[in-house]
C-alpha cells in the first residue's frame, strides 16, 4: 500500500493506491480517496458545539461504469465532522489500467479484499472508536449489501443510493435468464454484448447539473455509454441478486434511497431528468426489504438513478432525508460491534 498523494479532485481530497496482485490481464490495484473535515482549534473546539458526525467515518462504493467523483457527496459529510473515504474499486476510474476490460470480475467476492484493505487504513489512522457507515450506489450498493451479511457486526450502519439489488426485468425474469447466463459465461465468459445504452442517462446527468457547483467527469472513467456487458460478469451480479432475493441478514439499520418513479428509456425526453432510467424502482423497493431487520425506504420525487446527482429540488430533499436518517441513527447508538464480544 502507498502513502496519500494529491488525488484530481483537487484541493481537500487525497488518493492512496492499494495493490491487489494480478490477474490474466496484470496488475490489479484499487484506489482509496478522502475528504477529511476541517480542522478546527483547540479553542474552538472549546467553544463551539461538537460536530454530529465526528466519530463516524464513511466507505463508500460507485455503481457500474463509474468512480467516485461527487465532491458533493464528500462535503456534505465532512460538513457534519465525518471523515469521508470512496473507494474506486479494482478495473475502475483510478484503478482502471491499460489494456485491462473495464469493470470485469466474475465474483463479486473477489471484492473483499480491496473493501477490507479500505477499512484497515480508516482504522490505522483513526483516533478513539469510530462508527462506520457504508454506503454504496446501484452495484455498489449490491456488493455492500452482500459483504455486509457476509460480515456481521463490522459496521455499523448501511446506506444505499439506488442499489442494484433485482434485475432490472424482475426475479422471475432473472431466474429464466440465469441458466443461460450461466452457460455463456462458462464457455465465452469475457465475450462483450451489443451496447444497449443510448447514452440516456448521461445526457439527464447532464441536464440535471447545478451551474452553481459544476462537476468535471473524466469520460474515460465514466463513459458517455457504460462499459460493454459480459457473461462472466453478468453471472455475478445475477447471483448477487439471487441472494439478495433468498433474504440477507444484515445486521444493521439500513437506509435505502430511491426515486419516486422509473421509465424505460426509449427515446429521449425531458421527463428522464426527473426519474431513474436505469433500474426498476419498485422492484428495488421490494428487494430492499430481504436485506434485514431494519430498513428504511426513501422515495425522492424526480430522482435520477444517482440520487445525489439529481435537479435541486430532488437533490435537497434526498439530502434533507439522509441527514434525518444518519442524525436519528447517530443519537441512539445500534448494537453491533460493541456487542460482539
Amino acid at each position: 500500500m502507498n502513502a496519500w498523494q494529491p488525488d484530481v479532485l483537487g484541493d481537500g481530497f487525497e488518493q492512496r493506491t492499494i495493490d491487489l496482485g494480478a490477474d490474466d490481464e496484470g496488475p490489479l490495484v484499487a484506489t482509496l480517496v478522502r475528504a477529511l473535515p476541517r480542522h478546527r482549534s483547540v479553542g474552538a473546539r472549546f467553544f463551539l458545539r461538537p460536530l454530529p458526525l465526528e466519530n463516524v467515518d464513511v466507505l463508500y462504493v460507485h455503481g457500474w461504469s463509474d468512480y467516485f467523483f461527487q465532491r458533493r457527496l464528500a462535503r456534505f459529510w465532512t460538513d457534519r465532522g465525518a471523515r469521508f473515504f470512496a473507494l474506486d474499486l479494482r478495473k475502475y476510474g483510478r484503478s482502471l489500467r491499460p489494456n485491462q476490460t473495464a469493470g470485469y470480475v466474475e465474483h463479486l467476492e473477489d471484492y473483499d479484499a480491496e473493501i477490507e484493505a479500505s477499512l484497515q487504513i480508516m482504522r490505522d489512522s483513526a483516533v478513539g472508536e469510530r462508527r462506520i457507515l457504508l454506503m454504496g450506489h446501484s452495484t455498489g450498493g449490491l456488493i455492500f449489501s452482500l459483504w455486509s451479511a457476509r460480515n456481521p457486526r463490522v459496521a455499523d450502519a448501511l446506506v444505499l443510493n439506488s442499489p442494484w439489488l433485482e434485475f432490472q426485468l424482475s426475479a422471475r425474469i432473472r431466474q429464466l435468464i440465469a441458466p443461460f447466463v450461466d452457460l455463456r459465461a462458462r464457455l465465452q465468459p469475457m465475450k462483450e454484448a451489443p451496447q444497449l445504452d443510448a447514452g440516456f442517462y448521461s445526457r439527464a446527468v447532464r441536464e440535471a447539473a447545478d451551474p452553481d457547483d459544476p462537476m468535471d467527469i473524466d469520460l474515460d472513467w465514466r463513459p458517455e455509454r457504460s462499459h460493454a456487458v459480459t457473461p462472466g460478469w453478468l453471472r455475478a451480479v445475477l447471483t448477487g441478486h439471487a441472494e439478495v432475493g433468498a433474504g440477507l441478514m444484515v445486521d444493521t439499520p439500513v437506509c435505502v434511497l430511491l426515486s419516486a418513479r422509473s421509465e424505460a428509456p426509449l427515446r429521449w425526453s425531458e421527463n428522464l431528468t426527473r426519474v431513474d432510467t436505469v433500474l426498476d424502482v419498485d422492484e428495488v423497493a421490494r428487494a430492499s426489504l430481504k436485506l434485514g431487520p431494519s430498513v428504511t425506504v426513501e422515495r425522492i420525487d424526480g430522482a435520477l438513478h444517482d440520487i445525489f446527482l439529481s435537479r435541486k429540488g430532488a437533490r435537497d430533499e434526498a439530502y434533507a432525508r439522509l441527514e434525518r436518517w444518519v442524525m436519528g441513527w447517530q443519537a441512539v447508538p445500534y448494537p453491533s460491534r460493541a456487542s460482539a464480544s
